[in-house]
This record gives structure tokens, C-alpha cells and sequence, in this order.
């Protein structure tokens, strides 16, 4: 079996250099070829992927945070090597859904440990969401979401030391200026209209670092997207959506709404922030999101702390 290990050395809270050898070296203890390779931007992650999957490797291990899978994913899509992930970014939240440790300073080894997990585990075909021509494996979202982290990002890596509470801080600050988005949408062909807060995409459970259950019911292998309609235009409205979302009340809430689709449209006469997988990404009055069925294969633990399949293996 052949692998290849890139790692990004400015993901995360703190340097991971020292140990991407040592995962390495449980790969090769294991009878893998490994080749190690740093990144030099996240543009360079998603030519490297590519170049993967031209060579025929057969798993791509990803040391870094959901950005760089991200990156990862569009150089994969719809070849037959693997996307493998050692949690090694600020909130690591698709190695959250899958169960693996994340490396921190009281974790130190966590590294080592997701690859035991991950050796042990089994190659599954997930889809991938695709908003304006961009894969994203976690979430698209337009509105407040957005805003938000195109304030955050990028952040130094001593704001990363305390992700949660920096996101929760800020957005308790800037919703003091944000206002609803007039929007047309169409689900599936189906129009709605509405004022919107925030309108979040989600291909899996967890959301905000993780601290946050989205979308309780999500697969991330049953050809559909999980779309959630936040609605509101008041600062007091924001807050209560934060509110909710973080206690799992926003499923029961009359001021949101869930469908299960496969493809999205949103029109706004104003430019709309937009974000994939937490990173922002340019404003646009249009937004096209669909999904792009069983197109990425992964490498996942045997043990999922959630049923993230909606197919038996």
C-alpha cells in the first residue's frame, strides 16, 4: 500500500512538524510506503492531491484542520485514492463526526493514534457538496455565518488557541450590526421567499468547532444535503439563533426551517458573504449549491461516535 502524507505546518495551535515523522513511522510499521511532503499554501494542497490520484496512491493522509481537507478533497474528487485525516488544524470538526483524537497539548500523540484508528478502519464513498463550482465537504453558508468568519480568518496562532470562545465572542459583537437578508430560494425547483439571518448548507452532524449539532439526521452518503433556513432581520433575532443552535433547540424552533435536497439556488439583490468548510470565500448576489453524489472515497475508523452512513457496509 503506498500513502502520502502532507502536512501543513501553519495548521493548528501549534507546530505539528516534529510529529508527522512519528505518524509516518506507524504507517511504515505497518507495511505502507510513505512519502512526507509540507505544503506551501493551500492552493499547493489541492495540486498535490491531484497529483495523488494521478499516481494511483492509495490513501492521502491530511495533517492539518478542515481547511486543508477541504483543499484536499477538490484535488480527490472522483479518483480512487483515499482522503485520510490526522486532526492536527484549530477545530478539526470532520475528525470530530469520524471520532479521532485531535492533537492539543495534553494530547500529544493524537497524531499517531488516528492513524492506529484509521489502519484499522475501512474505505467508504461519500458525496460532496459543490457551491459555485467549489467542493466543500462539511458546510456552505451564506449571511451571518459568513460574515462573521470573514472578519475572523486568517488568524494567527494564537488566536487559535481558543477557538470556540474567539468565534463565540465575535459574533456575539457583530450581531449588533447585522441585519436579514431579503432572499429568493429555490429548493429542488420549489420557490421560497423570505428575510434570513443566516442560511447554512451541511453535508454532516456537527457544526461551530463542533460545539453545535446542526444537523442531527445528516449522511453523508445518501446523495442529499441538509439546508437550513434561519429567518429573522434583528440583532435579537441573531442572538437567539446563536442561542439555540448551541443548545440543539433551532430543530424545534418556529423561526427555522430544514429540508433535505439536492440542489440549491439563492438570489439576493445585495451581495451575499459567503463561506465553505469555514474558510471564506468572495460575495455574490447569486448562489448555486448542489451535491455531487458518491464521488470521494475516505478512510474511516470501524468505530463511529454517530451514524454517519446511511448504507451498510
Amino acid at each position: 500500500m503506498r500513502a502520502q502524507l502532507i502536512y501543513n505546518p501553519m495548521a493548528g495551535k501549534f507546530p505539528s512538524e516534529p510529529l508527522i515523522e512519528r505518524a509516518g513511522r506507524v504507517l511504515r510499521a505497518n507495511g505502507w510506503e510513505v512519502d512526507i511532503v509540507q505544503t506551501k499554501g493551500k492552493n499547493h494542497i489541492t495540486r498535490l492531491a491531484k497529483r495523488a490520484a494521478v499516481m494511483g496512491i492509495d490513501a492521502l493522509f491530511i495533517a492539518g484542520g478542515d481547511g486543508s481537507l477541504h483543499r484536499a478533497a477538490a484535488g480527490l474528487l472522483g479518483s480512487q485514492t483515499a482522503l485520510a485525516v490526522l486532526p492536527s488544524g484549530t477545530a478539526n470538526v470532520f475528525a470530530q463526526e469520524l471520532g479521532l483524537p485531535s492533537l492539543s497539548w495534553t494530547n500529544p500523540t493524537a497524531l499517531e493514534s488516528s492513524v492506529k484508528k484509521l489502519l484499522n478502519g475501512t474505505v467508504r464513498t461519500m458525496d460532496v457538496g459543490i457551491c459555485q463550482g467549489t467542493p466543500f465537504l462539511l458546510w456552505s453558508g451564506a449571511g451571518f455565518d459568513a460574515f462573521v468568519i470573514h472578519h475572523l480568518e486568517p488568524r494567527s496562532r494564537w488566536q487559535k488557541q481558543f477557538p470556540s470562545t474567539q468565534y463565540a465572542a465575535n459574533a456575539a459583537w457583530l450581531a449588533r450590526s447585522w441585519t436579514g437578508m431579503d432572499l429568493k430560494i429555490w429548493v429542488d425547483g420549489e420557490k421560497i421567499d423570505g428575510t434570513y439571518i443566516v442560511v447554512l448548507v451541511t453535508n454532516i452532524h456537527l457544526y461551530a468547532g463542533g460545539i453545535a449539532e446542526l444537523s442531527p439526521k445528516a449522511k453523508i452518503d445518501d446523495g442529499k444535503i441538509d439546508l437550513w433556513l434561519f429567518s429573522g432581520d434583528t440583532m435579537q433575532e441573531t442572538l437567539q439563533h446563536i442561542f439555540d443552535l448551541a443548545a440543539g433547540r433551532h430543530i424545534d424552533s418556529d423561526k427555522t426551517s430544514y429540508f433535505s435536497c439536492e440542489e440549491i439556488k439563492i438570489k439576493s439583490k445585495k451581495d451575499m458573504f459567503l463561506q465553505l468548510d469555514g474558510e471564506p470565500i468572495p460575495p455574490s448576489k447569486n448562489v448555486n449549491i448542489s451535491i455531487s453524489p458518491q464521488s470521494l472515497k475516505v478512510l474511516v475508523p470501524n468505530d463511529l461516535p454517530r451514524p454517519l452512513f446511511s448504507k451498510d457496509h
